[in-house]
């Protein structure tokens, strides 16, 4: 069976990463020479999303045919061995519609329900974030640990809003008052792939987000998981692909009390 590397992956990221940067580029001002259409009333796909995502799935379809894919755009492909990749072409949309530079590529691998290979690329800082299962984190080729934070009180940590928050009461609302008023600081920065690489590289001490999708956080969840962090559902459950729509990714000591705050409100 033709299987990728973690080269591949960076390959693929990386170009990526160039049409993007292209795009943003060439943007002086919001919409500005470029097209946005609305899936929802806060949710944003933009040409660049579709661009980067279209040159991703056609390296797969073209290298590996039967494998499935599953694809922020354009849903999922079914495929015929047992592997499926996360694709999301351009975490961050809104940030970059508005011109605020923190997005990425997220592209992970996964075979038999273990996810072997990620690759988080930030084009405009050009960090490439990877790991391979089993074998550690890097960034740009160079090892990444978590922080050693060991209190909640002490550490800056990140969390992300469902599209639908103005509806649906699980919007995540509850959590975020909780940790401002436990942890020293709480960050919002709209792109989970980049928090959980940042939790990776002890940038970050802690991220948590509801609701969230595969493609969100397959490749960040490997590389956060592999740079020594524990990352589950919130409900500490380990498989954050198939669990309840959450993850919790910190420290071993830390996740422990970020839980305890999660499931006791204290």
């Amino acid at each position: 069976m033709n299987t990728p590397t973690l080269s591949t992956l960076e390959t693929f990221a990386r170009e990526a990463g160039e049409i993007i940067r292209h795009g943003f580029n060439r943007r002086p001002g919001f919409g500005n020479h470029l097209q946005i259409d609305y899936k929802g009333e806060i949710d944003l796909v933009t040409e660049i999303d579709k661009r980067s995502e279209t040159y991703i799935l056609g390296e797969i379809q073209r290298l590996f045919p039967n494998d499935a894919i599953v694809a922020e755009e354009s849903g999922a492909i079914p495929g015929h061995n047992g592997s499926v990749w996360h694709i999301d072409p351009l975490d961050g949309t809104i940030n970059f519609a508005h011109g605020l530079p923190i997005f990425a590529v997220s592209i992970a691998y996964q075979h038999e329900g273990v996810i072997k290979l990620g690759v988080v690329y930030d084009p405009i800082q050009d960090e490439c974030f990877s790991a391979e299962h089993g074998e550690g984190a890097w960034l740009n080729g160079e090892p990444i640990r978590t922080s050693a934070t060991l209190r909640l009180e002490e550490s800056l940590i990140a969390t992300g809003f469902p599209y639908d928050i103005r509806t649906n009461p699980q919007n995540n609302l509850e959590y975020y008052s909780r940790f401002t008023l436990h942890s020293q600081s709480v960050r919002r920065l709209g792109a989970a792939a980049i928090d959980l690489c940042y939790v990776a590289a002890g940038r970050l001490d802690g991220f948590w987000e509801l609701r969230i999708s595969s493609w969100d956080v397959a490749a960040g969840g490997l590389i956060a998981r592999e740079a020594g962090a524990l990352v589950t559902t919130m409900h500490n459950e380990p498989d954050f692909l198939n669990g309840h729509d959450s993850i919790l990714a910190a420290n071993p000591t830390l996740h422990a009390q970020m839980l305890a705050l999660i499931k006791n409100g204290q």
